[in-house]
């Protein structure tokens, strides 16, 4: 038995004795706001594996984490999704500006930072786009005057998500206003829970208030946290964006992944139909013999759906879903070193439009119970799909617009001019 081996054998044993009931299948994810209350099992689960240092496994034991090889880091995702198990930390913390912290801070900044981040304590949010920079995000006018031990912070950010709970932004502000549009920008964390912090929630059409625009008068940061050099905030919100859309994409070996869900078509079967259980993988061969009642699909007998096109629709989403994963396991696979790379675009941007179809298919499987909004007659699985599906119709704005990700994938990927 090699090494690896060991190491998978040893963290099956310990995972099956140590994830509780509570932290198995989907539910609760700890983010790390204190603002939010962890179920009983939830808190458990983060504590056991934050002192295994598994709550950020390759991050040096010494900041928290458990120092995992590549490899290791792998056996224990496989792991965590054989037995079902949610991750027990997620969020900007340690998928972002912990990340950030590692590469660019100083020691002292991360002796302070990353073991907070590794337990969870404290939410973040991100502090980037502003009512005037949005894709053109250089042209941010947040600023922030040092006075003495401190800078003083005034201005505004939009499109910040999880502001009402979080504890903590990190945020691009300018600190040297005659520096050129791209220069004098720092990247500065600051504490939310201060008089000069005011959050104002932004409603969107899906009933959810996820994004808030966040005003800064007079709020204090500290001098000592600038991370990375004064002014040079560009180059370190950059590489932080990197961070982000690796996350988004799921090859981030940063930080942590979430509990994977299985995306097939089988899956889509399984959780969207209604009616007498139907044994998808044989329904997708034609062989089942089962029949769905009052769903938009009409599953015909030998568990064929009735719907040409929609057939074509999921047998489409199930070719690029494989593709999909695999070619996040060839990125994952192709990292060198633990920042990502501009391949994390091009997964982010296809994961993000999978998940958009995904949705789609869902609504279209419910026929005329996937229109529901806030009346009789469906049922709440149903009333939340249709909630789902709009909410998910961000996803190619989050994380970076699909144009700034198609811009990239033209330049830095297939290496195209200007």
């Amino acid at each position: 038995m090699n090494d690896l081996d060991q190491f998978r054998r040893e963290t099956r044993d310990w995972l099956t004795s140590n994830c509780p009931a509570g932290a198995r299948g989907a539910g609760q994810i700890p983010w790390g706001s204190s603002k939010v209350a962890l179920e009983p099992d939830v808190r458990l689960w983060l504590m056991r594996m934050a002192d295994k240092g598994w709550t950020v496994p390759t991050w040096p034991e010494e900041y928290g984490g458990a120092g995992l090889s590549r490899d290791e880091y792998l056996a224990l995702m496989d792991e965590l999704r054989r037995i079902d198990a949610r991750t027990p930390l997620t969020g900007r913390g340690v998928n972002y500006i912990g990340p950030t912290i590692l590469e660019f801070g100083t020691d002292e900044q991360k002796a302070r930072w990353l073991p907070k981040c590794a337990r969870g304590e404290g939410g973040w949010c991100m502090g980037y786009s502003e009512p005037g920079a949005g894709s053109d995000l250089a042209n941010l006018s947040c600023k922030a005057e040092l006075r003495d031990d401190h800078y003083i912070v005034n201005g505004r950010k939009l499109w910040t998500s999880d502001a009402v709970e979080s504890d903590l932004i990190f945020a691009l502000v300018r600190t040297d206003p005659k520096a050129a549009k791209h220069e004098g920008i720092s990247l500065m964390l600051i504490d939310m829970n201060q008089p000069g912090v005011a959050v104002r929630p932004i409603r969107l059409i899906s009933g959810d208030s996820p994004f808030n625009e966040t005003l800064f008068e007079n709020a204090l940061a500290r001098k000592d946290d600038v991370i990375g050099p004064l002014n040079q905030g560009w180059t370190v919100g950059k590489r932080l964006l990197q961070f982000e859309r690796s996350t988004h994409a799921g090859v981030n070996i940063s930080g942590t992944q979430g509990r994977v869900a299985d995306d097939s078509l089988a899956d889509i079967m399984r959780r969207y139909l209604n009616g007498p259980a139907v044994d998808a993988d044989l329904a997708l061969a034609g062989m089942a013999d089962a029949s769905v009642a009052d769903t938009g699909a009409v599953v015909a007998n030998k568990g064929r759906i009735a719907d040409d096109a929609l057939r074509t629709r999921l047998l489409n989403y199930e070719m690029n879903s494989r593709a999909h994963r695999l070619t996040q396991r060839r990125v994952m696979e192709e990292l060198q070193a633990r920042a990502p790379g501009f391949g994390s675009s091009v997964v982010k941007l296809a994961g993000a439009l999978l998940t958009k179809e995904r949705h789609e298919l869902h609504l279209s499987t419910l026929g005329l119970q996937g229109i529901g909004w806030d009346s009789p007659g469906f049922a709440a699985a149903e009333l939340n799909a249709t909630q789902t599906w709009l909410r998910q119709k961000s996803l190619t704005i989050a994380g970076g617009t699909a144009e700034v990700q198609l811009n990239i994938i033209a330049k830095r990927v297939l290496g195209l001019p200007d």
